[in-house]
């Protein structure tokens, strides 16, 4: 039995243009849920893992599969379907899971034979057992999985060329926050991985740097806390010798032991979502954790940094806050706060999120023709109606800010700063010159996507 495990692509999302920015290959990241699956598949099916953000591959030239699983996020919903309709008309079934087809599972199941709602580990052996024995069901509810029982993801099933590894130690957030559809598909609970496993797991990966996977690395509580502190001492006692970053909420700052512990361990860098630099936004936003009382973002992010790790900041345009300068101004309290790197990205209402009914219910979904749109809800493009920025104004909005923070006299004042303080002046540099030179092809996606559905926006 042979099995093709799929990650489908999207032309419009540039990070993944390898070919034509050769910094890019530090920020694509291997598809963990899929060797997850593969890790919990019977040893007589043959697995393949595609990922085709590495390159499209020569599908009619490769053996006819048994079966085809694809993940996708909502991004990645039309390329799904494509291959979908491909692989059925070889009369080849096609499942489907990740979290658009558990948001969106009555369009994900007119164009697959079966989709898997939730997290797919509960139900994967069941499903593979009736696969094999011809009597698939059009839908299997994962629900929240026992993370305790899920097992190391095959890392030897993808080829090398990846700059990166992956790995997951926990599960679940519970901050809610209206923009994020992790909550609706992983839960409120904080479920966390047996340290054990995830240390020999860590083993396991070839590659020396590791994208560490979670949406919140350390939580939000002081048993959370205690246990991201264990992980950090086992994962050093083990002596991995592995580079890694991670997502983190702000509050990682406020624990020397806890910072001391995570470097010791390998951590090189965090992605903080800061999301607005006004108390306003963020209360709109639902982030009221980092609305703490007295909390000087500048020093937190100093004190971060004085352990030798990196901090990406994260933000959002779009609010309903956000007027014009909104741009120039997330990339001067960016630089304020001294973060290493800026991401800035668009209010995108995705499916299940608050968000979305939020916006839905106003009429405020421009590109709503599905799911051809769904190519565009990558967070790089704006797909709603905002309330006081215009189509043309909210993409300057963007490329403003990334002139402002990337130019050139601030990259360097970074970089230095970093070699001075012999804190991975290599890995900012990388980053720093990823960003700005993706601000031109950037600038060159807008006129096209200006120029596709402008009208749609005054429709």
């Amino acid at each position: 039995m042979r099995l093709y495990l799929i990650n489908p692509s999207n032309p419009l999302v540039s990070i993944v243009k390898i070919k034509e920015n050769r910094w890019n290959r530090y920020r694509v990241w291997k598809p963990l849920s899929l060797m997850v699956l593969a890790g919990l598949t019977p040893p007589e099916w043959e697995i393949s893992i595609l990922d085709e953000n590495i390159g499209v591959p020569d599908y009619p030239a490769m053996p006819r599969p048994d079966l085809v699983g694809i993940t996708a996020f909502t991004s990645q919903a039309n390329r799904a379907y494509e291959l979908a309709a491909d692989f059925r008309r070889l009369g080849v079934p096609v499942v489907m899971g990740g979290i658009h087809a558990t948001m969106c599972v009555d369009e994900a199941l007119e164009r697959v034979d079966s989709v898997v709602t939730g997290e797919a580990e509960g139900v994967w052996p069941q499903l593979i057992h009736d696969a094999r024995h011809g009597c698939l069901k059009r839908r299997y509810d994962g629900g929240l999985a026992d993370i305790n029982d899920v097992p190391s993801a095959r890392h030897d099933l993808l080829a090398a060329g990846y700059a990166c590894g992956a790995v997951q130690t926990t599960r679940g957030c519970p901050l809610n926050c209206s923009f994020c559809s992790v909550t609706a598909f992983n839960g409120t609970r904080y479920r966390q991985r047996p340290i054990p496993a995830v240390v020999r797991e860590f083993q396991l990966i070839r590659e020396k740097r590791v994208l560490v996977v979670d949406d919140n690395l350390i939580g939000t509580r002081p048993e959370h806390i205690a246990r991201a502190k264990d992980l950090f001492r086992a994962m050093a006692q083990a002596n991995l010798r592995k580079e890694w970053v991670a997502q983190t909420t702000i509050n990682l700052a406020d624990d020397e032991e806890l910072l001391a512990l995570a470097a010791k361990a390998g951590c090189r860098g965090v992605f903080i979502g800061f999301e607005s630099p006004t108390p306003e936004g963020l209360r709109e936003l639902g982030k009221k954790f980092n609305l703490v009382k007295g909390r000087d973002f500048r020093a937190s992010v100093r004190r971060i940094q004085r352990h030798n790790i990196l901090v990406v900041g994260s933000f959002i345009v779009g609010l309903d806050i956000d007027e014009p300068g909104i741009g120039k101004l997330i990339a001067e309290v960016a630089s304020r706060y001294g973060v290493d790197s800026l991401n800035l990205l668009f209010l995108t209402p995705l499916p299940g999120t608050r968000l979305w009914d939020q916006m839905k219910s106003e009429n405020r979904i421009a590109l709503n023709a599905f799911p051809e749109d769904w190519k565009y809800y990558t967070l790089t493009y704006p797909v709603a109606r905002y309330k006081h920025l215009s189509l043309d104004g909210i993409i300057q909005e963007m490329i403003a800010c990334s002139r402002n923070f990337y130019s050139t006299p601030r990259i360097l004042r970074r970089v230095c700063r970093n070699l001075w303080q012999r804190r991975e002046p290599l890995i900012s540099l990388v980053s720093n010159l990823s960003y700005r030179s993706n601000i031109r092809v950037s600038s060159q996606a807008y006129a096209n996507f200006r120029s596709q559905v402008g009208k749609r926006y005054v429709e």
